[in-house]
């Protein structure tokens, strides 16, 4: 059996054989009457488009790249990256655009991967799903000239670069104003990865908050636990040492998880003793004992956003790159204790 051709369906709808290649890519200039009536012809003799003949000729693969900030394991298991991906594939879907993640295990790898992806034309435009200090990725996509979005505060010539992103100042200055607002004054910061830009911005929250209301944070109070030090060791010292805060912000759900447990070993109750305020409002804040009080970042938008950006710009490319901004709320839950001051 031959397989049915655009000239098929025409005859079959009688109209032009260039009104079905319309129908076929939507445009605008034909009816909605006329295309139910092709669709419905196209349907009952079993057209099948092309993708792959049309993708040559429109030099399209409706196809977009994800950058992973690192390896897959790493990445799927913080359920920020999966909820992101949510967002984006939710989008994706509506456009009839496909996706293609990278699967490198290390910065190296990843690279490569979106060299692969970029010179082998298999994308039409990149989601990079983080932003870092000294990553070769997105310098390389900037010269390359393919249309791509970061998902965070793109570092260097940001105005060149179209991003989606919180304002991560402004949400660490309010989660740490809401425990001075609870009356803590010896508030720590924790965060895990601080040549990424979204710990960089958040930790000047952090210090905003605190400068405005006059509190002057302990050196021993701001921490970067990555692995080199690891959060059992930072919680042994400051309680050794006499020199625990009351509150913390952490600024993600996994260490302030991580925390919680580090501090229920050294029977230390949240929010009893220490309050405990978070980042991403993910499964891992509500689940929590006991449910951690969390900025919700939304990720889900974040995701669909980018997605949007991207395709938008893939469509009809654009001078200026444009940067959007998702607000961020307070997720109340009970892990954050008001200080009650002793009486002199």
């Amino acid at each position: 059996m031959m397989a049915v051709t655009i000239k098929d369906v025409a005859k079959q709808a009688n109209v032009a054989p260039s009104t079905v290649s319309r129908v076929i890519s939507d445009s605008p200039r034909i009816s909605e009457k006329t295309k139910k009536k092709v669709r419905k012809v196209m349907e009952e003799m079993g057209y099948y488009i092309n993708h792959n003949a049309r993708n040559l000729v429109q030099k399209s693969t409706q196809t977009i790249g994800i950058v992973m900030k690192n390896s897959t394991s790493a990445s799927l298991h913080d359920p920020f990256f999966p909820e992101v991906l949510r967002g984006i594939s939710a989008y994706c879907n509506q456009q009839d655009f496909n996706i293609s993640i990278t699967t490198g295990e290390s910065e190296e790898a990843i690279f490569n991967d979106v060299v692969k992806m970029v010179q082998g034309k298999r994308v039409d435009g990149l989601i990079v799903s983080y932003s870092k200090k000294d990553d070769k990725v997105v310098p390389y996509l900037v010269d390359s000239g393919i249309p791509f979005v970061v998902v965070g505060k793109p570092i260097g010539k940001a105005n060149e670069i179209m991003s989606v992103d919180n304002d991560n100042v402004q949400a660490a200055k309010e989660a740490t104003e809401y425990l001075i607002r609870l009356g803590h004054q010896k508030i720590g910061f924790i965060s895990e990865q601080p040549d990424y830009e979204v710990s960089i911005a958040r930790l000047t929250g952090y210090q905003q908050a605190m400068q405005l209301h006059q509190l002057k944070p302990d050196p021993n109070y701001v921490r970067h636990v990555d692995t080199k030090e690891p959060m059992k060791d930072m919680v042994e010292e400051l309680v050794d040492n006499n020199k625990l805060p009351t509150g913390f912000v952490v600024t993600d759900d996994i260490a302030a998880l991580n925390l919680l447990l580090c501090l229920r070993e050294k029977n230390i109750s949240v929010p009893e003793d220490v309050s405990i305020i978070s980042f991403n409002n993910t499964i891992i804040s509500k689940l929590a004992t006991p449910p951690l009080t969390s900025i919700d970042t939304q990720i889900y938008q974040l995701g669909y956003e980018s997605a949007k950006c991207l395709i938008d710009e893939i469509k009809t490319p654009s001078m200026f790159k444009k940067t959007v901004i998702i607000p961020t709320i307070i997720e109340e839950r009970e892990s954050c204790k008001k200080i009650v001051a002793l009486a002199e």
